[in-house]
């Protein structure tokens, strides 16, 4: 297969190239800096784009197999601690997924082989906090801002290539789980510091997946050519905040007893803390009637393979 990625330095991003470049496929990661995409795999090809369009890139869609655009700027910024989010900060969130979906589309629309699937990243925020209401992909977007962004927006951006007769897969990712970045390390610190716990009352749902099953489903849904549409990439088996927060602290070795305040994470980070604080009980329902199967459907199998 030939797979273009958007995105393709992040954590799921860089993942996905390890997986598909171990198996020969030819991989093409787009980075608006190639000379500091370091650490990917020897034979993942890298490509220069500017983010916003096609030009440089989009006759490489010319016959790929699939486009998977990951691209976006980070919602908790590129610090250890969450960034605030300032209204700049917003627009940025917002414009970097709206304008790389665009691209992705020019790309498409430019070429006459078309790609076979382009899967676009979305994330379980789609459904804003719902409380203990265990979600599939056909619950309703939520308000806030997350859901906004993407039900509005994200979701919305490369929605055009349907038209030109592409196939379409929707990816809302709960927290995706790896030891090389992401949130598992900013969970660990605390307990590694004999101060972990709960976050706020501990009742939010949090929709984790371990990174080996994130990249296994976005490559079932690039080979399956019965996946189109919305997919929750979130194990089986989700828990709260409280419960996760126990099981982590035992496959560390530490305690979970220091509970961190709402108002103390509102007042460090504003508006960010909301994801923190407010979490969905999503469900991979699409994904399980496809007949894919997660490696770790539950949590402390999973920490304990991250951990190792």
């Amino acid at each position: 297969m030939r797979i273009i990625i958007t995105g393709g330095t992040g954590l799921i991003g860089r993942a996905l190239t390890e997986s598909l470049v171990s198996e020969g496929h030819e991989t093409i990661v787009l980075s608006r800096a190639p000379e500091r995409a370091t650490g990917l795999p020897a034979g993942a090809r890298i490509e220069r784009w500017d983010a916003c369009t096609a030009e440089g890139w989009g006759h490489l869609a010319e016959g790929a197999d699939a486009i998977v655009n990951l691209a976006g700027a980070s919602l908790a910024g590129e610090g250890f601690l969450p960034s605030r989010w300032t209204a700049e900060r917003k627009r940025l969130i917002r414009d970097s997924r709206i304008n790389a979906g665009h691209a992705a589309v020019q790309a498409v629309e430019g070429v006459s082989d078309r790609p076979g699937v382009v899967i676009q990243a979305s994330g379980a925020g789609y459904y804003g906090p719902h409380g203990d209401e265990e979600l599939a992909e056909d619950a309703a977007p939520g308000n806030d801002f997350l859901a906004q962004i993407a039900s509005d927006d994200w979701e919305p951006s490369t929605a055009p290539v349907e038209t030109l007769g592409v196939r379409r897969a929707i990816i809302r990712s709960g927290p995706v789980l790896s030891a090389k970045g992401g949130a598992l390390p900013r969970m660990m610190l605390p307990f590694r510091l004999f101060v972990g716990g709960r976050m706020g009352s501990g009742r939010q749902w949090f929709p984790w997946i371990h990174v080996a099953d994130e990249v296994a489903a976005i490559r079932f849904l690039i080979e399956n050519e019965a996946a189109s549409g919305p997919f929750n990439l979130v194990a089986p088996h989700p828990l709260t905040n409280a419960a996760f927060s126990r099981v982590l602290g035992r496959v560390m070795g530490r305690p979970s007893l220091v509970p961190v305040p709402a108002f103390a994470l509102r007042l460090a980070f504003g508006e960010v803390a909301s994801v923190l604080l407010e979490g969905q009980r999503a469900v991979p329902r699409r994904l399980s009637e496809l007949g894919f199967t997660v490696r770790f459907p539950d949590a402390e199998p999973a920490l304990r393979d991250l951990l190792k």
